[in-house]
């Protein structure tokens, strides 16, 4: 199951830890502060998602290349238009004349649009972009794909949803028929929605079909990281199309409901806004993060309640 860690304390910038449970791979969701982000959880991170490059989301990315330079894994960052030029610039702006050039590997994807994702590689150590090629696609490994939003905060800002993959479970009892390799073939031939695939068990063929009710397809878990967007309708189209009825959702809630003026002019959320767009969207569970720092605990509790009656008012 997917699992999302906030490593940031109140008032720091804001920093997101996405574990899959039983793998060692971690995806990390903006690079600000994190006090309670370790050094061995850095150095579990894959791919990291950024929203956007405002300092608050983007200043603690030299802290996560500290701890893994060395390393020699490829790693993927994602981000909005130009990322990878502001990659390449933090990078180039050190001196690399120690390091071996199989150190790490970064591989940038720069999303366009939703349909276009520029794919760069950057290594060490002269960190000279090089486009390898163009895709319709984010991110996907074995654990989890990774579907995006394009919002607007007078800049593109991404949110991201990660997605478990499907599981198939097959019912033993009901089957009364011995376990063997035809079980992985009928898994293998209901996912890919290969009706008419021969399966033979004890001597006899059958139809993959006539077998389908021996499985239940269990959905994969969804999370979201919404960060900063303007509470506007054009943002919340899109939002409904990529998060509804997801099962988690870590929203941007940057403002109290009294402060939305604020909200309106630096193209953010408050606390009302972003309850009831997760209602909307018919999410299971949704948590407000990312608050002003100008904020003490009590301003945080007010945007929580204010949050939570929109979430859950009938």
């Amino acid at each position: 199951m997917i699992q999302a860690e906030i490593k940031s304390l109140l008032r720091e910038d804001i920093s997101i830890l996405i574990k899959i449970t039983n793998s060692a791979k971690h995806y990390l969701c903006d690079c600000g502060e994190a006090s309670l982000l370790t050094v061995k959880e850095i150095q579990s991170v894959s791919a990291v998602f950024i929203s956007h490059t405002h300092i608050d989301h983007f200043s603690n990315f030299d802290g996560i290349f500290r701890h893994q330079i060395g390393s020699g894994e490829k790693v993927v960052i994602c981000g909005p238009k130009n990322i990878h030029h502001q990659i390449e610039a933090r990078l180039k702006s050190y001196t690399w004349n120690l390091i071996d050039e199989k150190a790490i590997e970064y591989e940038i994807r720069e999303i366009i649009s939703p349909e276009e994702i520029n794919v760069y590689m950057l290594r060490p150590p002269y960190w000279n972009l090089e486009l390898v090629k163009t895709q319709n696609f984010l991110f996907e490994d074995d654990q989890v794909k990774v579907d995006f939003a394009i919002l607007d905060h007078k800049t593109a800002s991404i949110a991201y949803l990660f997605k478990e993959k499907d599981s198939v479970t097959f019912h033993e009892e009901a089957s009364g028929f011995r376990k063997g390799r035809w079980i992985s073939e009928l898994k293998t031939a209901f996912e890919k929605g290969d009706s008419d695939k021969e399966i033979e068990m004890e001597g006899t063929v059958y139809k993959a079909a006539d077998l389908f009710h021996l499985l239940t397809l269990n959905p994969g878990y969804k999370l979201g990281v919404i960060m900063d967007h303007a509470a506007k309708e054009e943002n919340y189209e899109k939002i409904k199309t990529v998060f509804n009825k997801a099962d988690l959702i870590y929203i941007e809630s940057f403002y109290k409901d009294s402060d939305q003026e604020f909200a309106k002019i630096n193209y953010h959320s408050f606390a009302s806004a972003s309850g009831k767009i997760m209602k909307d969207c018919q999410v299971k569970e949704a948590i407000p993060i990312h608050f002003s720092r100008r904020y003490t605990e009590s301003d945080v509790i007010e945007i929580e309640t204010a949050f939570y009656k929109a979430f859950r008012e009938n």
